[in-house]
């Protein structure tokens, strides 16, 4: 007489679990990507019209109206702002950065970083926020 087992095991992996955890993880780093790229000096950048969101770029020049120089949040000397500049970006494939000057920041101040870029074929881009 041959007795058979009613109860054997499900050797089956389900994947419903795992792929409900990788979901919520692509959606927290997504939200706080986004909130990483926001800068902490305080400028009020320039409206634009129609503008593109384009790739962030890993370096972000900062100047405030009174003529003082943030790179990446740190304060920097218009002396210092050239070789800070390229100090960081040597070695990088993207050798961009982002000139964020407050509306009301002198136009020489924003040429002095722009002629920085053209020395030294550096790609810039300028932030503004969107016209509403």
């Amino acid at each position: 007489m041959k007795i058979q087992r009613r109860n054997k095991a499900n050797p089956e992996f389900s994947l419903a679990a795992m792929t409900d955890v990788i979901l919520l993880m692509l959606i927290f780093f997504m939200i706080t990507s986004s909130a990483a790229n926001q800068s902490a000096i305080d400028v009020k950048l320039p409206k634009a019209g129609a503008i593109e969101d384009n790739i962030p770029n890993p370096l972000t020049v900062s100047i405030k109206p009174d003529g003082t120089y943030f790179v990446d949040d740190n304060p920097v000397t218009r002396e210092q702002l050239e070789s800070v500049i390229v100090s960081k970006l040597t070695g990088q494939t993207n050798k961009s950065f982002t000139i964020r000057a407050d509306e009301n920041t002198m136009h020489k101040d924003v040429v002095f970083v722009m002629e920085i870029a053209e020395k030294n074929k550096f790609n810039i881009a300028i932030a503004t926020v969107k016209d509403k």
